[in-house]
């Protein structure tokens, strides 16, 4: 008797057609499996392409015969308990902003200081829309898309690889000749006339209704179930790139065009602009068509052409020096002032918000704003009960603007309150700045002893660029705080074990899987990076950059924990040490000073770190010979600005420092080099000339 899988469709009986779909639906979802979770396929896409071919022709002969679980009804595998991280190979770094046509003029300038060019030689940039949506990087491996991850923290983010394959724009193999390994990034969106299509059916449905386009494009990209992703109208539009094996073209808007050949949809309005002129005119053009357009912008990017002047030019902190993002105005509405309430910070901070009758600003529906302090109430003259302009800076931030003159007034001036309303009701103090006088902020004194402050301490530790424990946010952290179950970020590593008397099962919105997948996911950040845990202490003036320097200048806790309590200590040169990493200053030790001089703070350190491994900083990565080393730039430079000189060595995955001190492994001296030389000298520092740089390092100038 014939394999029933070999049988032509037309030749099955109902019985045979039957037996073959129950096959179909099983081989097709272990495929599935291997393909989208496993990243692992067993077939070709022609043997894969086949098997549903042949499924969808038996259904179409036997449409009574159609099962609940077949292919044509699923897309990709089943849903993921949750995302995986992905470390990116090259950062996904942001863009620098701009407001106002000065300030592209000045960035031109500066690309043209840098570049150390004459006023006329010409300097050609791509201008193109920047969409708001969500960032993601797809990874293609000879030819064929293997990952595809958000863009996260810039450094790890979700991957999201079974859902991105869902997406038409998306091509699944690149036409034509691709490098071994290539990245292509671009920007997930929705344009605006599927947006308001989706909210109609999840209306209909009685479902979640979304604020925005780029909201709904996020939200269904970060889908569980890929079926879910597959159903909402996602575009994507490419524009950059990371790791790749070999670069197709020597432009930017060469590689936009190389995107466009391998089956990319790439932004038709894409131009080149020689001139400050022509990136205005752009500009000003793109912000008259920005409401015909079917999808949402907020600005425009500008982005030097050459590649070669790109990687010359590098980056500063975590945007490019070769790039940036022209924003369009924000977008205003008036509305009234219902409420002035204080909202206490993690560190103790006290923000003013401004409740306000719901108004709709640039597509979002916003109820408060920012006041940010109590000089910015008084220098608007904001009292409740006014009728005020807001908008979103940026398009994202709520804040006040001011008070519309021509309306009825509140009754009294507004002042920030004596004491936290928190239960302690502790005393709020205008912070002190030098020479004695008040600052603009406001601060309630509780510390650790504010249950506000405790709350925010915890919720800035499981935060997306801190600790990330999937399924723990700010509600469950506001519960767990509230019932007495965490009070401080070791207890969360110890909840499981303690589970067996709190019982978190029985309480409502939790269930046993649900439980178990929390637990999971706390044990799998008991390894953390030592940025991500520096920067999870919530220390003031520490935050995400900071702390990646931090890491990067200590390599380890132990040294890094070492240092910080010999600086509480008093220890001048352990703080001297500190001071010469790049981007720390006085602020930052000060601060770090007074939290690892605080013993409360020591012993909730101490209690944490006995719960996790902490992981040694990554070193850029670099086989030049100057990698890890610290490098002292002194003297007036000839062949490269100071700013030039710094972006190569950390290119090159060395760490540059302001000063000398007995770490410092080379001091580059240009002429006219003074007590930095001698320093250097005395301490028997090897000094190198511009040419002995440029020689040791393996560049030619």
């Amino acid at each position: 008797m014939p394999d029933i899988g070999q049988l032509a469709v037309e030749k099955l009986t109902t019985r045979q057609a039957e037996a073959e779909l129950e096959r179909l639906a099983a081989e097709i979802a272990a495929h599935d499996r291997r393909y989208y979770q496993e990243d692992a396929p067993s077939v070709s896409d022609a043997i894969y392409d086949a098997l549903r071919k042949r499924n969808e022709a038996i259904e179409r002969r036997f449409p009574q015969l159609i099962r609940p679980d077949s292919p044509s009804r699923r897309v990709g595998a089943a849903p993921a308990q949750k995302f995986a991280k992905v470390r990116h190979s090259v950062p996904m770094l942001s863009l620098g902003n701009a407001f106002s046509d000065d300030e592209i003029a000045e960035f031109v300038e500066r690309v043209r200081r840098f570049l150390r060019f004459t006023p006329d030689q010409k300097i050609v940039f791509t201008a193109e829309p920047k969409i708001d949506g969500l960032s993601c990087t797809l990874r293609y491996e000879q030819g064929r898309l293997t990952r595809g991850a958000t863009r996260g923290d810039g450094m790890e983010g979700e991957d999201v690889t079974a859902n991105v394959r869902t997406l038409a724009d998306i091509p699944k193999q690149l036409r034509g000749k691709a490098p071994e390994v290539c990245e292509v990034r671009g920007e997930v969106y929705m344009t605006k006339s599927a947006f308001l299509a989706l909210n109609e059916r999840q209306k209909a449905a009685g479902k979640q209704i979304f604020a925005n386009p780029r909201n709904s494009a996020a939200g269904s990209l970060r889908q569980l179930d890929p079926a879910i992703t597959a159903e909402r109208p996602l575009g994507f539009f490419a524009y950059s790139w990371g790791e790749t094996s070999e670069m197709p073209a020597q432009s930017q808007s060469g590689m936009v065009k190389w995107f466009g050949q391998r089956g990319f949809k790439t932004n038709p309005l894409m131009k080149l602009c020689s001139s400050v002129e022509a990136m205005l005119a752009f500009h000003h053009d793109i912000e008259a068509q920005r409401g015909t357009l079917d999808y949402d912008i907020d600005g425009v990017v500008y982005k030097v052409d050459r590649l070669d002047w790109q990687q010359r030019l590098g980056f500063k902190s975590r945007d490019p020096r070769w790039a940036i993002a022209h924003k369009f105005p924000a977008e205003k509405a008036t509305t009234v002032i219902k409420a002035i309430d204080i909202q206490v910070g993690r560190t103790g901070a006290i923000t003013p918000i401004a409740r306000l009758e719901p108004v709709t600003v640039g597509g979002v529906v916003v109820s408060n704003a920012t006041l940010h302090n109590e000089d910015e109430i008084e220098r608007l003259g904001v009292r409740v009960g006014d009728t005020v302009t807001v908008q979103r800076a940026g398009d994202v931030i709520p804040q006040v603007l001011g008070v519309v003159a021509d309306k009825p007034r509140g009754a009294k001036p507004y002042r920030i309150p004596k004491t936290c309303p928190c239960p302690l009701k502790t005393a709020i103090v205008r912070e002190a700045i030098a020479g004695g006088e008040e600052g603009a902020r406001s601060r309630c004194t509780g510390e650790f002893a504010c249950p506000f402050q405790r709350i925010e301490h915890l919720r800035h530790f499981v935060s997306r660029r801190a600790f990330d424990i999937e399924g723990l946010g700010e509600k469950q952290i506001a519960l767990f705080f509230e019932q007495g179950w965490v009070k401080e970020p070791a207890e969360i590593f110890t909840l499981e074990q303690r589970n067996s008397k709190i019982r978190l099962e029985e309480h409502e919105g939790f269930g046993e899987t649900s439980v178990r997948n929390l637990f999971s996911a706390i044990n799998a950040r008991r390894k953390i990076s030592l940025e991500r845990f520096i920067y999870s202490l919530g220390m003031r003036h520490v935050g995400e950059t900071t702390a990646r320097e931090l890491a990067r200048g200590y390599g380890t806790w132990d040294a890094f924990h070492q240092a910080c309590v010999q600086i509480a200590a008093g220890n001048g040169e352990t703080r001297t040490e500190m001071d010469n990493l790049d981007q720390i200053g006085d602020t930052v030790i000060d601060s770090i000073a007074a939290y690892f001089g605080e013993e409360h703070n020591r012993h909730i350190v101490e209690r944490l770190k006995a719960q996790v491994d902490i992981l040694p900083a990554e070193r850029p990565a670099s086989d030049s010979p100057v990698v890890g080393k610290t490098i002292v730039f002194t003297g007036a430079l000839e062949k490269m600005t100071r700013d030039e000189a710094k972006a190569m060595a950390e290119r090159l995955g060395a760490h540059v420092a302001g000063s000398v001190s007995k770490k410092t492994d080379y001091v580059v001296a240009g002429p006219g080099a003074g007590s930095k030389l001698a320093k250097a000298k005395g301490a028997g520092v090897q000094v190198l000339t511009e040419d002995e740089w440029f020689a040791l390092v393996g560049e030619q100038r």
